[in-house]
């Protein structure tokens, strides 16, 4: 999959586009600026438009090409993200750091989908949040991006499971219309997730 993705993002073209996913930045303006960690960033359009609202920004990526395109994107902004190419399965977060995790159609197998969302909690201050965009099982009907697998897809009992120790500020699932570029484009079934970790939260 690591071929598939530097394949992917070769290209002079940005795949998913250079603005912000909607969702996303429709929640992270409501906030002040903290420390963020963005998961599977390929090339850096959520990252780069949190730096440029202030975020101290820690990306993760196995994706060299994308790291490169999402470094460029970076310098163009005149902003600065910290971004490490490694592989989610052995990458570990500092705890009780970030005041935000950003997911956004990040699409793994189930035990290490598991994996990476644990320590993504595990990651978050108390008062820290985690907003996700996914697709969900049902964009197999529509194949405007996203993963053909429907083991890799998203129902609202994975969400639900797999963050039940957060609490829920927005959650649900939804028919959207993309306009990300070549990668994501038309209507779409997605899960939108906010949580909000607090100081009872136990893990």
């Amino acid at each position: 999959m690591k071929n598939f993705w530097d394949e992917r993002f070769s290209a002079d073209e940005y795949f998913y586009g250079t603005e912000p996913n909607t969702f996303f930045k429709e929640e992270i303006d409501k906030l002040a600026p903290g420390k963020a960690l963005f998961l599977g960033e390929g090339e850096g359009r959520n990252s780069v438009y949190a730096a440029k609202l202030g975020w101290q920004v820690d990306a993760v990526d196995y994706s060299a090409e994308g790291r490169k395109k999402a470094l460029a994107l970076a310098e163009k902004n005149n902003v600065e993200i910290n971004y490490t190419l490694e592989n989610l399965e052995n990458f570990s977060p500092r705890e009780n750091y970030y005041d935000l995790v950003v997911i956004v159609f990040l699409h793994l197998p189930e035990e290490l989908r598991k994996k990476v969302h644990g320590k993504a909690i595990g990651s978050l201050k108390a008062g820290g949040r985690i907003i996700m965009e996914v697709f969900d099982k049902d964009q197999l009907k529509y194949g405007t991006g996203g993963p053909r697998n429907i083991d890799l897809l998203y129902s609202l009992e994975d969400v639900y499971t797999d963050f039940q120790d957060l609490d829920i500020e927005k959650f649900g699932k939804y028919i959207v219309e993309l306009e990300e570029s070549a990668g994501h484009k038309g209507k779409a079934s997605v899960i939108r997730y906010v949580g909000v970790k607090t100081a009872t939260t136990e893990l």
